[in-house]
């Protein structure tokens, strides 16, 4: 299956004079694409159009820093026919790992503002058309969010057409600086991807692509069983699995693996190859030694995704054996890595320092004892930002998924310059490949492993996520942190599943689900509250961990008795 990508014409939404001879175009939001102009009047008008993703004292901004896009293309209109603007090739699109976008589109470039430099004055405004490349089958009606935190709301848009704009390559790609498809990038945009979308052919296209095409970090080629375990989940279908799972199994990196279970790192995975996070400056201070614990959590995290995949596969031996490797090396990676007397994880084998990094992708991993979680949780909460764009994706599920879900929500629109609302804030409508310009000077202002909230908002805050393949049964779990009301929707293979929930003080959640598809539901369980209701009469409920939960259900409304 091939993702099918168009250019769809846009008009601007706002036209005005910069000066006698210059127009000022804003498209409102970027995207990738080139510009359509239909001439003046007069033939042999010479113009220099400049495209631009960033403006500056209402001009377009031409010394834009980092990998912030801008082009100048002078135009000669020598007749009455539209012509295309695209700017010039980018060395950098060239690099044989680079995806190619089609050749009849010229060379593409991100850009929302447009400047039109010698319009002749008798003419009129110009007649101008952004030919902006997406996916053919987005729809902006499959999904939405909102919530009584109009910030959180700005947030989860931005996200979204983070995830429409960046369609434009047919995979998912790293931004435009290399248009590059990477393991790490492609599962934060898979997950964020079917968060927002009914398509499933672009993560498939990526996968494949990446398994013909590997990259160097450690952590990244053990992405790939996340994301057919993903697709898997997403859509149930078990052939698009069976007929690579022989090279899923190559990625899990045994040739690395020590006698005792755990991943082996020599000097050179140390100086080039296991990761933890990037850029460098976001680490944390982490401490790089032969057993690397970022990696083995991702190593651990894989095995489990494969014991699972050959089950679907239809290898019930390989399933045991991946199953049990996994077992193995969670009691090797505690007893070498754990604390116990802090309660927190080591970066590695030989090193006291405990980083962000370390605790957070070991919870996110499931690794830590079920006694220590909420403990571990907690100190990251603590800690802040200590990541960057990326690795905040993984650790917010994790503060999420043990009890800090009001954390995670108060980091995902946090003041400073390190959160969603500092680039909200700064006007970007695509999110960054970095908190900041300071963190990354190079940044991409269009990288999708930066729209963690299109999927961690609708996984967390509505609550909506499969409990099994093909979301015939499904979860729902908000977690509501300050917030007194949310409602959205989520596309799934089945049809839409429609959430809203307030608290008034009494928690209410009305919930509308497709054909096919059954819930269980788990509210939150004030500590005096007595059970659930359902259109003022009692319904089977049992309380745990803080919950009231509700077994197999499908629409409809309910309310937490107090």
């Amino acid at each position: 299956m091939t993702p099918e990508i168009a250019l769809h014409d846009q008009p601007p939404v706002s036209v005005m004079r910069a000066d006698d001879r210059t127009w000022l175009l804003d498209f409102g939001r970027v995207a990738f694409g080139n510009l359509r102009i239909d001439p003046p009047s007069a033939r042999g008008a010479d113009l220099v159009v400049h495209l631009g993703e960033a403006s500056r004292e209402g001009r377009v901004h031409r010394q834009p820093p980092g990998s912030v896009r801008y082009a100048r293309i002078p135009i000669a209109c020598g007749g009455h026919q539209p012509v295309v603007v695209a700017p010039s090739a980018n060395p950098q699109h060239t690099h044989p790992s680079a995806v190619r976008t089609p050749p009849a589109w010229g060379n593409i470039l991100p850009f929302r503002w447009v400047e039109i430099e010698g319009w002749p004055r008798r003419a009129g405004p110009p007649d101008v058309i952004r030919q902006a490349a997406y996916l053919n089958t987005w729809d902006d009606e499959a999904s939405s969010f909102t919530s009584s935190d109009a910030m959180l709301n700005r947030i989860w848009d931005l996200c979204r057409y983070t995830i429409k704009a960046t369609t434009y390559a047919g995979v998912y790609v790293d931004g435009d600086r290399e248009r590059i498809a990477y393991e790490g990038d492609a599962y934060i945009n898979q997950l964020c991807h079917y968060a927002v979308d009914r398509d499933t052919t672009m993560a498939r296209a990526t996968m494949d692509r990446l398994l013909a095409l590997p990259t160097w970090p450690s952590e990244w080629t053990l992405h790939l069983p996340l994301m057919a375990h993903a697709d898997w989940m997403h859509t149930g279908e078990a052939d698009w699995v069976t007929t690579r799972y022989d090279a899923l199994k190559s990625r899990l990196l045994q040739e690395r693996v020590r006698p005792d279970g755990l991943l082996g790192s020599t000097e050179a995975h140390i100086a080039k190859g296991d990761l933890v996070d990037w850029p460098p400056g976001e680490r944390d201070g982490f401490v790089f030694t032969p057993v690397n614990a970022v990696v083995n959590a991702f190593r651990i995290r894989a095995l489990a995704a494969m014991a699972e995949l050959a089950v679907v596969a239809g290898s019930r031996s390989d399933a045991r054996l991946f199953a049990a490797q996994a077992r193995s090396a969670i009691r090797v990676y505690q007893a070498l890595l754990l604390d116990r007397t802090r309660g927190r994880f080591r970066d590695g084998e030989g090193t006291d320092h405990t980083s962000w990094h370390a605790n957070g992708f070991a919870l996110a991993a499931g690794l830590a004892p079920a006694a220590l979680r909420a403990g571990i949780a907690a100190w990251i909460a603590q800690r802040g930002m200590a990541g960057s764009v990326y690795a905040a994706f993984h650790v917010l599920d994790a503060l999420f998924e043990n009890g800090a879900g009001d954390h995670a929500l108060a980091l995902i629109a946090a003041p400073g310059d390190r959160s969603w609302r500092h680039m909200v804030d700064a006007g970007t409508t695509i999110t960054w490949e970095a908190w900041d310009q300071c963190c990354k000077p190079n940044q991409d202002w269009n990288h999708a492993w930066g729209a963690a909230p299109a999927w961690l908002l609708p996984r967390h805050v509505l609550g909506v996520r499969p409990m099994k393949a093909g979301w015939s049964q499904i979860l729902i779990r908000p977690n509501h942190g300050t917030l007194t009301h949310a409602q959205g929707t989520v596309p799934t293979p089945l049809g839409p599943v429609e959430v809203a929930w307030s608290r008034d003080p009494a928690f209410r959640l009305r919930l509308a689900v497709p054909r096919g598809m059954t819930a269980r539901i788990e509210l939150p369980a004030a500590r005096l509250s007595r059970g659930i209701r359902s259109h003022g009469r009692p319904v089977p409920a049992r309380r745990a961990a803080g919950r009231w939960v509700i077994e197999s259900t499908t629409s409809g409304t309910w309310a937490v008795d107090r």
